[in-house]
C-alpha cells in the first residue's frame, strides 16, 4: 500500500465506508479521495450483477490504487447478493452445519468467492462463527453453522479458506462470540457474565482455528464481555484485543463493526468511540451510513494522533494491517462479462445436488 504523504491520508486509510446509491456518490468518492481503504456495500446498492460489477469498478478507477470493496454475503437472510440479481442464492450456513463436511464447506466458500470476484467484490464479512448456544438469540440463530465449537471452527475455516482461494478476504465474526447473546448489537448493547474459562472453551474455539487456518479478518463484537472488561464492548476495550493477538493468535486485520450501530452510538460518544477502537488494537473502522459521521470519525482519529492518544507506532501496525489486507483488492471487473461467471451449472448444481443446501424459495422472490 503506498504510503499518503499526509497524516489525513493515513488516519483515513484506516476506514471503510457505506454509501447510498447505485452508482458512486459524491459524498464516498470525495472519502475515497479522502484516503478510506475500502468500500462496502449494502442492498441499499444493489440492483443487478451488472450494475454491481459497474459500480465497484466505477469505485476503483476512482480511487486510482487498490481499492477494497466488501460485502455481507453470508446465505440465507444475510446475503445482499441474490438470485433475482443474478447470483447462486445460498440457505443459511446451519444447513452447511448439518452436513457436517469440510469438504463441501470449502465448496460453498468458493462458490461465494468465485461469484464475488466475478463483480469486483474483495472480501467477504463471512463466516459467523459464533456458537450459536441461546436458541432466544435475535441476530445470529441458523447464520451459526452449529452449536459445537468444534463444528463451528472446522467448518468455518474451510468456509474462509474457499473464500480465499477464489481470491476473497474473508472474515470471521463476531469476536469474541456473539452467539449467546439475547440482545440485537444493532439495538441494543447486549452483555455476557461468562468467565474466561467458559469463553476459551465455546466462544474462542472457533477463532482459534479460523486464526490457524489464515483467516484474512476478524470482525470484533459490540458486545461486553464482563469477564474481561464490565465497561466496554469488545471493540472499544483492550483487554479483548490483546485475548485476540495474545490468546487467539491472530496476526492480521481486526475490523470494528458497524460504529453506527446503537450497541456502540448510542451509548458511547464518537469521540470515544472512533480513537477508542483503534487505541484498542482495532485496526479497521467500519462507518456504514453518514458521510457526516465518517468524515467527523476520521478527524477525531487523527486528532487522537496527534495530540499523543494514540500512538504512532499503533497507526502504523494498523496500517500494515490493512495494507497486507489490500492484497486482496482487485482490479475493476467487467460488467459485460459477469453473467458467465455466475449461477453456473456448477454452482447450481453444487446446491441441488446436497438436499440440506436447498434454499427451500423461489429463487426470484
Amino acid at each position: 500500500m503506498p504510503t499518503p504523504t499526509s497524516l489525513d491520508a493515513q488516519v483515513a486509510g484506516l476506514f471503510c465506508v457505506g454509501f447510498d446509491g447505485k452508482t458512486a456518490s459524491p459524498e464516498v468518492l470525495e472519502l475515497i479521495r479522502r484516503g478510506v481503504h475500502g468500500v462496502v456495500l449494502f442492498a441499499r446498492n444493489v440492483e443487478s450483477a451488472e450494475q454491481v460489477a459497474a459500480l465497484t469498478a466505477e469505485l476503483k478507477r476512482a480511487a486510482g490504487r487498490p481499492l477494497l470493496v466488501a460485502v455481507d454475503q453470508e446465505g440465507g437472510r444475510v446475503a445482499r447478493l441474490r438470485a433475482r440479481h443474478g447470483f447462486t442464492e445460498l440457505p443459511p450456513m446451519r444447513a452447511v452445519g448439518e452436513v457436517g463436511d469440510a469438504g463441501l464447506a470449502r465448496e460453498v466458500g468458493a462458490l461465494l468467492g468465485r461469484e464475488l470476484r466475478a463483480v469486483g467484490i474483495d472480501q467477504d464479512y463471512a463466516p459467523v462463527v459464533d456458537v450459536d448456544t441461546n436458541p432466544a438469540n435475535p441476530v445470529i440463530g441458523d447464520r451459526s453453522l452449529s452449536r459445537d465449537p468444534e463444528t463451528v471452527g472446522r467448518l468455518g475455516a474451510a468456509i474462509a479458506l474457499g473464500l480465499q482461494s477464489a481470491g476473497v478476504a474473508a472474515c470471521a465474526k463476531h469476536f469474541p462470540g456473539h452467539g449467546d447473546t439475547s440482545q440485537d448489537s444493532h439495538t441494543d448493547l447486549p452483555r455476557l457474565p461468562h468467565a474466561l474459562e467458559r469463553l476459551r472453551a465455546v466462544e474462542l474455539a472457533p477463532f482459534r482455528a479460523l486464526a490457524r487456518a489464515g483467516v484474512a479478518s476478524v470482525m470484533t463484537a459490540h458486545v461486553v464481555f464482563e469477564a474481561l472488561d464490565r465497561d466496554r464492548p469488545a471493540t472499544l476495550s483492550p483487554a479483548v484485543m490483546r485475548l485476540l493477538r495474545e490468546e487467539v493468535g491472530f496476526d492480521g486485520c481486526a475490523i470494528s463493526d458497524d460504529l453506527e450501530m446503537q450497541a456502540v452510538a448510542g451509548h458511547f460518544p464518537l469521540e470515544e468511540s472512533a480513537p477508542g477502537a483503534v487505541a484498542a488494537g482495532v485496526d479497521a473502522l467500519l462507518v456504514c451510513h453518514s458521510p457526516a459521521v465518517q468524515h467527523r470519525a476520521i478527524d477525531l482519529v487523527r486528532a487522537a494522533v496527534e495530540t499523543g492518544r494514540i500512538p504512532g507506532d499503533r497507526v502504523a501496525e494498523a496500517r500494515g494491517r490493512v495494507g497486507r489486507l489490500l492484497a486482496y483488492a482487485g482490479p475493476p471487473p467487467d460488467p459485460a462479462r459477469v453473467r458467465e461467471r455466475l449461477r453456473t451449472p456448477e454452482h447450481l448444481a453444487l446446491v441441488e445436488n446436497v438436499p440440506a443446501l436447498e434454499v427451500g424459495r423461489d429463487p426470484t422472490v
